[in-house]
């Protein structure tokens, strides 16, 4: 079994939830692109060339899911799953990551990409999920808050802030870890599944 046969695509309202393709790239770059040049949601200054971002998909498949929301040939947004940290006893955990169309946010595209993402990580055997989200006290024209009341809504608790964290169009930024449990946490746990 592979992780390809753990996901047929799904049918959802007019769009389709699939896994990402080499040659969905150059899409799923001009959907992160706008989010580098003009957002704090991403440290990133300057989004990366097609070949970097193609390494990128490439080493996320490797072991975990990478998603996209497709409608007529067209990517709406993409989630996946990558590592939380190298060492083996974090084997169970995985940081999760989102980024919609800017045209398509509120469409409930985003909940539909997390909740396809989540079913092939439980049969994974992962444990927690973690997500990364820049964070200001108060909004600004680079900045909402509308991450973390997403990923609240989908289960998600902060756990954690780390202060004037990073810096970018000429501010200082903070960011929060946000967690959510998916296993029981029991003694000697399945290995995770592997692609």
């Amino acid at each position: 079994m592979t992780l390809l046969s753990l996901l047929e695509a799904a049918y959802m309202n007019d769009f389709i939830i699939r896994t990402a393709a080499l040659q969905d790239a150059p899409q799923l770059l001009s959907i992160y692109t706008p989010y580098a040049r003009d957002t704090a949601i991403t440290f990133e200054y300057e989004a990366p060339s097609l070949e970097e971002f193609e390494s990128r998909i490439l080493c996320i498949l490797e072991k975990y899911p990478y998603l996209v929301a497709e409608k007529n040939g067209e990517i709406l947004g993409f989630s996946y799953a990558g590592p939380f940290k190298a060492r083996p006893a974090y084997d169970w955990a995985v940081e999760t990551t989102i980024y919609i169309r800017q045209d398509q946010k509120l469409s409930g595209l985003g909940r539909k990409l997390y909740e396809a993402l989540e079913s092939i990580l439980i049969r994974q055997n992962i444990q927690n999920l973690y997500a990364c989200i820049a964070y200001s006290k108060t909004e600004d024209e680079h900045l909402t808050h509308d991450s973390i009341h997403f990923h609240k809504r989908l289960g998600y608790q902060l756990i954690g802030e780390f202060h004037q964290y990073g810096y970018k169009f000429d501010r200082w930024y903070d960011m929060v870890w946000m967690e959510k449990h998916l296993g029981k946490h029991e003694v000697d746990p399945p290995p995770v599944f592997i692609r």
